[in-house]
């Protein structure tokens, strides 16, 4: 009991002692995880609206598939992201990444865990893997960070193994769709089938930007024997132009 008593009290202390904050921009906000009025208006969350296989917004029509979709099914049968690629969403990627702000992986789980299916056959959440090399530099995978949080969060298992990057790739940024595929190819590989077979794969990544590497890593789970592959990441771009960002 004087344990209990402890914790309670020791949890209302750091939460005087440090006020959650806008993950936006800093400032003091009601509680963890929730963007300021400034912020909140600025971000455009895409939820389960528009193409019911990509994600992808479909404004002003009431299409249940994008065209792309419906003209050559992706090999990702689902893909979903909790906001538009913007400066906002861009900055809380970086920060994660390269700021080792680790605490944003919460975040971006909080927003992203409504999204995952919940009828999925043995799920099992993969975050997109790191090459060894860039494991090394950073110390961490950001996204097997938001991978665990989602793990914490849906009690579906995570397993940062079931896939490797054994191949270390270029930035896509400028590739045409043929070089992005042939930079990507034999990047990934599966070191136990069993892990994946027969499963529903739950990709997690944090920006889904060209979808060339999650749809390399989808071709080669597909190979191993998932049964199903599906994404899930913190923001995505829809305008072609931020591709070049």
């Amino acid at each position: 009991m004087r344990i209990g008593l402890l914790r309670t009290w020791g949890g209302l202390i750091l939460d005087f002692a440090l006020p959650p904050r806008c993950p936006g921009c800093g400032i003091i906000v009601g509680d963890l995880h929730r963007f300021c009025v400034d912020c909140w208006k600025g971000i455009e969350f895409l939820g389960n609206g528009g193409c019911q296989t990509c994600g992808l917004p479909l404004a002003a029509t009431e299409a249940e598939a994008c065209g792309a979709c419906l003209a050559q099914p992706p090999i990702i049968a689902r893909s979903r992201a909790a906001v538009r690629y913007d400066d906002l969403s861009r900055g809380l990627a970086i920060r994660l990444k390269y700021g080792r702000k680790v605490a944003i992986a919460r975040t971006m789980a909080h927003y992203m865990s409504p999204l995952v299916d919940p009828a999925a056959t043995r799920p099992v959440l993969v975050p997109v893997p790191l090459h060894r090399g860039r494991m090394w530099r950073r110390g961490f995978n950001q996204s097997a960070l938001v991978a665990r949080e989602l793990e914490r969060r849906l009690a579906i298992r995570m397993d940062p193994f079931a896939l490797r990057r054994v191949k270390r790739t270029p930035p896509l940024k400028g590739m045409s769709r043929q070089q992005r595929a042939r930079a990507v190819a034999g990047a990934f590989m599966v070191p136990d089938k069993a892990a994946v077979a027969g499963r529903t794969v739950i990709l997690v990544d944090d920006v889904l930007t060209t979808g060339s590497t999650a749809e390399a890593c989808a071709r080669t789970l597909q190979r191993a024997g998932a049964e199903r592959v599906e994404l899930i990441s913190w923001a995505r771009v829809v305008k072609p132009s931020q591709l070049m960002r």
